[in-house]
């Protein structure tokens, strides 16, 4: 535990470093966002520095996971994590097609779900391989205002050490709390007004990341799953009824567009940090109250996730209706 106390530490310290290091490396390489139609900033802003938070995790996993994880898995996690954020991070220096990107996000979830799938999932293999590519897209689309992805990552790394410590798995603990440590290294420059975004190099890897801890935790755990399926509601019902709305609307779901529910708010005056609330205070409010009652009563676990994702969606069809009725009436 003291170790582990200390990776944390040094996580966030690591983070910290390389991130500040990614802004100068950014603005040196040209590598700035600029302001558009299909964007929720004003002025040009640095990306890339996602890399941050996967460097300063992988070092922490490096640090305490040996001898504490099956080597296929670690090796799996590690090498799932660093080649998602490899094609990232090439996305970021320049634009590259979808297919080689997809190729490569594939590849990792199949790596990793087959290492997970030899501990006793095999049935699910396509499952989790289909899960975790759309993990690390939806976390993709989440990623456009300040803070909002970073600040998501911090709970969800927060709530999987509170599910590991419930579980008595150390080795979750040790993920879960790197991850947040990470993320919040990440936070201090990307809160609003932002002066770096994570770029593709840290939001598809924090997607896999994401899979990559929730299907630990079901490993070890089977009811502990509804739980941490829970901590991602919030963006994954946004960014989910976002592509099928433009999707039945004739449109390129994989196209820049400013259509998910937080992208309306701030266009409609809310302000980056104030819908980056809204998000927080339903981590807080609905989802850690159900995930705290589906890992206290066991049996009510599945019901305490349909809850959840189901007032995820009222939410999110009552959001936008209030939204489409104040442009109706300018």
């Amino acid at each position: 535990m003291l170790l582990i106390a200390w990776t944390m530490l040094a996580t966030l310290v690591v983070a910290f470093v390389v991130v500040r290091g990614c802004i100068a490396y950014a603005h040196r390489r040209g590598m700035l966002d600029q302001p558009g139609q299909r964007r929720s900033h004003t002025v040009p802003t640095a990306r890339g520095g996602g890399l941050g938070i996967v460097v300063a995790w992988v070092l922490a996993m490096l640090l305490v996971l040996p001898g504490s994880l099956p080597w296929p898995l670690l090796a799996a996690l590690l090498v799932g994590t660093l080649g998602v954020a490899l094609i990232g991070w090439l996305d970021d220096h320049g634009d590259l097609p979808v297919r080689p990107r997809l190729l490569v996000q594939l590849a990792a979830c199949a790596m990793f779900a087959a290492a997970v799938c030899a501990y006793g999932l095999a049935w699910w293999w396509p499952l989790l391989v289909l899960a975790g590519t759309w993990s690390i897209n939806l976390h993709n689309f989440i990623d456009g205002i300040d803070g909002l992805l970073a600040q998501q990552c911090i709970f969800v790394g927060v709530g999987i050490a509170c599910i590991a410590a419930g579980i008595g798995s150390p080795v979750l603990l040790a993920g879960g709390g790197a991850f947040s440590m990470a993320a919040l290294g990440f936070w201090w420059f990307n809160r609003s007004p932002a002066r770096i975004f994570m770029g593709d190099v840290g939001s598809g890897a924090v997607g896999f990341i994401v899979f990559a801890l929730t299907a630990l935790v079901w490993m070890v755990d089977t009811p502990a799953l509804w739980a941490a399926l829970l901590l991602s509601s919030s963006v994954a019902t946004d960014a989910t009824l976002t592509l099928l709305s433009r999707m039945r609307g004739g449109r390129r779901w994989y196209s820049a567009h400013r259509e998910h529910l937080y992208q309306w708010l701030v266009r409609r005056g809310h302000g980056h940090a104030r819908v980056g609330s809204y998000y927080l205070a339903w981590n807080l409010c609905v989802v850690a109250p159900l995930a705290v009652a589906a890992m206290a009563w066991p049996r009510l676990a599945p019901l305490c996730c349909v809850l959840g994702y189901g007032l995820a969606v009222a939410v999110w069809v009552a959001g936008k209706r209030a939204i489409w009725r104040s442009v109706a009436h300018g």
